[in-house]
C-alpha cells in the first residue's frame, strides 16, 4: 500500500515500483489497464500519462487500456465481470502479469473479481480514486458482485498485488461522495483508534468543507488501520464469525437494498453507525456523552444519522437473517461499550432497535 500524489507522473517512481518485479526474470509480463467511466470522463489526459509510466524499462506490455462503468450500478450485473475475464483470455493474462483497476470501490469490486476467478488468480492492482475506496473498500482481500438484491452475494477473497493511492484524484469527487468517505473513517476510529476519532471530532467541519491538509492525514491512517486489522489480526479471510469491521454494515447494506443503491454505502454506513451507536446507549453500555460526540462528527461531516426508510422496521431487521447467513451461521453484530471499546453480540432485540430508530427519526 502506497499513498503518493500524481501516480502516473514521469518522475513518480511508485507505480512502475509495484509492477516491476525481479523474480520473474526474463518472462514476459503484459496488463490490461481498466477506468472508471466517471475518472475518464474527470481525467482527460490519464490515457496518455498511463500510456508513458508502461514506455519504462522493465515494465509490462500495455495489452489494453479500456473504460467500463463504475458506481454500484457495476456491481448489479456481470458486464464488468464478464469484460476482465474476457481480456485475461484475449491477452494472455497469465499468474505474473497484471489487471489494473482504477476507480472507485464498486468497480474495484467487479474488476477485482474477475482478476480473481481468471486463472484463479492474476495479480491485480489497485488504484482508488474516491475517500471512501482510498480509507477502506481498496485495503481489503475482498471483491465481488450483487446478486439477488444481495450485496456481495457473489465475490472471493484475494488480496491484491499492490494499492496504489493517488491524492489527486479526490480532488475531482463530488462534495457529497467526498464526505460520505468519511464514514469508514469515522467506523475504524470508534473501534481502534480514540486518537484518530479525537483527530476527526477536532476537524470535522474543515474535513466536509474539503480541507485536504487536515483530510489526507485521517485518509491515510484509516486506510492503515483497516489494512492492520486485515492482516495482523489473524482471520484476514474470515474464517471465524468475528468481523469488527463490519460495524454498523448489518444495517447499512440493508439499506441500500432497500432504497435499489440510491443510498450510497458512505451515507448507509453513517446511518448504520448512527444505529448501532445508539442501540449501544439503550443497551446501557454507550455513555450519553459519547453517543452525542459521534451523532454531532457525523452531522458536522454533513453525513446522515437517519433516514424515512428506517421507518419500516420490519423490512429493516429482514436484514439481520441475511447477514447471519453471509456470516456463515451465527449472527456477529459489532457494537460499542465505549469509543475504542468495540464489543460483539449475537441478538439484537427488536424492541431495542425500533427505540433507537424512533430516538434517530
Amino acid at each position: 500500500m502506497r499513498f503518493t500524489r500524481q501516480l502516473f507522473a514521469a518522475d513518480n517512481p511508485c507505480f512502475s515500483e509495484a509492477l516491476v518485479d525481479a523474480e520473474i526474470g526474463d518472462a514476459p509480463k503484459r496488463a490490461v489497464v481498466f477506468i472508471d467511466s466517471g475518472v475518464a470522463a474527470s481525467w482527460p489526459q490519464l490515457r496518455e500519462s498511463i500510456t508513458s509510466c508502461f514506455a519504462g524499462p522493465g515494465m509490462p506490455t500495455l495489452e489494453l487500456m479500456e473504460t467500463v462503468a463504475g458506481g454500484e450500478q457495476c456491481k448489479n450485473n456481470t458486464v464488468v465481470l464478464d469484460r476482465v475475464i474476457e481480456a485475461v483470455n484475449q491477452h494472455h493474462i497469465d499468474r505474473k502479469s497484471f489487471v489494473i483497476a482504477i476507480g472507485g470501490g464498486a468497480m474495484l469490486d467487479a474488476v477485482g473479481f474477475g482478476a480473481a476467478t481468471a486463472h484463479r488468480g492474476v495479480r491485480l492492482v489497485r488504484v482508488p480514486t474516491t475517500v471512501l475506496s482510498q480509507d477502506d473498500a481498496a485495503m481489503g482481500v475482498k471483491c465481488g458482485i450483487n446478486r439477488f438484491g444481495k450485496k456481495n452475494f457473489l465475490g472471493s477473497f484475494a488480496p491484491p498485488w499492490a494499492v496504489l493511492c493517488d491524492s489527486e484524484f479526490l480532488t475531482t469527487q463530488s462534495a457529497p461522495h467526498f464526505r460520505c468517505g468519511f464514514s469508514e473513517a469515522v467506523k475504524i476510529a470508534l473501534l481502534r483508534d480514540v486518537d484518530l476519532f479525537q483527530q476527526i471530532e477536532r476537524d470535522s467541519a474543515a474535513i466536509a468543507a474539503r480541507d485536504m491538509d487536515l483530510a489526507l492525514p485521517v485518509i491515510a491512517r484509516s486506510g492503515e488501520l483497516h489494512l492492520h486489522h486485515i492482516v495482523s489480526c489473524g482471520d484476514a479471510f474470515e474464517v471465524r464469525q468475528s468481523r469488527p469491521l463490519d460495524f454498523g454494515h448489518w444495517a447499512a447494506h440493508r439499506l441500500e437494498e432497500m432504497s435499489g443503491n440510491e443510498v450510497s454505502h458512505g451515507d448507509a454506513v453513517a446511518i448504520g453507525l448512527g444505529l448501532d451507536c445508539t442501540i449501544s446507549h439503550l443497551m446501557g453500555w454507550l455513555s450519553a456523552g459519547d453517543l452525542d460526540r459521534i451523532i454531532f462528527v457525523l452531522r458536522r461531516l454533513m453525513l446522515p444519522v437517519c433516514h424515512p426508510l428506517l421507518a419500516r422496521t420490519d423490512e429493516l431487521l429482514a436484514g439481520l437473517d441475511e447477514f447471519r447467513e453471509h456470516l456463515g451461521g451465527e449472527l456477529c453484530i459489532t457494537l460499542l461499550r465505549g469509543i475504542g471499546q468495540p464489543e460483539e453480540v449475537h441478538s439484537l432485540d427488536p424492541s431495542v432497535v425500533r427505540e433507537a430508530v424512533r430516538r434517530l427519526r
